[in-house]
This record gives C-alpha cells, structure tokens and sequence, in this order.
C-alpha cells in the first residue's frame, strides 16, 4: 500500500539515496529526492524514473522543498555534512516528522580508514541528529547497513534493516517502509542509543567488502518470525 504522503530523501543524490529513491519508488511511493542544487536533484530523479517506467513518482527539489512538502524524511548526506545540514534545515522541518538517519560516521570523512568509525560525542550520529532537529521531530536510526550498490542494483536486498528509535510509533511506520524493499525483513533494534552499534557494524562490513570484493549485508537468526513481522 502506498503511504499517504511523499517520502524525502535529503541529500538524496549520491549512491545512498539513489538506491533508497530507487527501491522505493519502485514499491509506489512517491519519493523527493532533495539536494543542495536543484538541478542535480531533478537529474537523479530523471535517471531513476527513466529506469522504473512512466508510472514512477519521483521527482528531485531543493532540500528545504522535501522538508516542506514531507514528514518522512531520509538522511543519506556523508557524516562530514550531517551536523551543517540539519542545522540549515531546522527551520524548514515541520513539526512531527518522522526523520529516518541512515548516517555512519566513517573516519574516511576525516582523511582516516572508511573501515573506522568516528567517535561522537552524542554517541552516535543518529543520536547527533536528535538533538539537532526540532522538538516534536521522531528520529529513527535505519538502512546502516544495506549496500548502497546493491540498493542500486535490481536484484532483492539481501539484508535485514535494524531499525532503533525512541518513538515506537515512528519506529513501526519505519519498519513497514523498508519491508516493501524485496529481500529486506525489518527487526525493532530497541532505543536510538543502540544506532551506535549498527553504525559500528557498517564499518565491519565495509571491511569485509574491501578484504573480498563483495557487497555484504547482515541476516539476524535465531529469532522467531513474528520478530520480523511486527
């Protein structure tokens, strides 16, 4: 079913939002890719329609549009940008959005090993995000670990997405979206506090990627299949 309002996508340009904008546009919604330039943002969202067909809803603005017109935001933006963009978005965010981080705090953003994550003093950045947006606003930490190139690719995602967040509400209408992706089974990861965790385990699998060439995600077992499906 497809959700009653547009899902944006912030700095949705680059692989991560794309392959986002991608498989979810292609499940029906009406996705928002945004950026800073308004051009580049309609091109990314010309070369996903192009692929998905005429029935494609998807369309590229300026960051503060998607924030106008959406409360289910994503943020795909690199770390370096996380904390400068939200604070030039706060005013733009309506109150009682869901905000969707998928950030990883990777030391490549400061010249270090992509295989390292940053230490940040919220704890996470997805915990940096929560106190950055406005009051009111729901951050849902998600999508860490799904490989952005196979995201982009047309096979089902072989990955289950850990979703972690305060608000179980929020948490829910998060874990429904990513199970319209093919192959994706979505598991509550408990409070934001627990991103810290999956952000770390991106690190691991970016490792994993550079020792093998490959595009590894995770599969949580042991677990019964209601764990899955609520």
């Amino acid at each position: 079913m497809k959700s009653t309002r547009p899902i944006g996508i912030l700095a949705g340009t680059g692989p991560e939002g794309c392959g986002l904008a991608l498989r979810l546009a292609r499940a029906g919604e009406n996705v928002l890719i945004g950026s800073r330039d308004h051009q580049r943002a309609q091109q990314a969202a010309a070369r996903i329609a192009e692929r998905i067909g005429p029935h494609a809803q998807v369309s590229g603005h300026e960051n503060a549009s998607v924030c106008a017109q959406s409360q289910l935001l994503i943020l795909t933006m690199p770390f370096e940008a996380h904390a400068t963009l939200l604070k030039q978005l706060k005013s733009a965010i309506q109150p009682g959005s869901i905000i969707v981080d998928t950030t990883v705090p990777l030391a490549s953003s400061v010249g270090g090993r992509a295989s390292r994550t940053l230490g940040v003093w919220q704890g996470s950045a997805a915990q940096q995000a929560a106190e950055l947006v406005p009051q009111g606003v729901s951050v849902v930490a998600a999508f860490h670990n799904a490989s952005s190139q196979v995201l982009n690719g047309d096979d089902p995602v072989d990955c289950d997405i850990i979703v972690c967040g305060d608000d179980p509400v929020a948490n829910q209408t998060v874990r429904t979206l990513a199970r319209k992706i093919p192959g994706v089974r979505a598991l509550d990861g408990g409070k934001l506090e627990n991103a810290r965790i999956i952000e770390q385990i991106t690190a691991l699998l970016i490792d994993l990627n550079i020792r093998h060439k490959g595009h590894s995600g995770i599969r949580i077992t042991g677990l019964p299949g209601a764990a899955f499906e609520t």
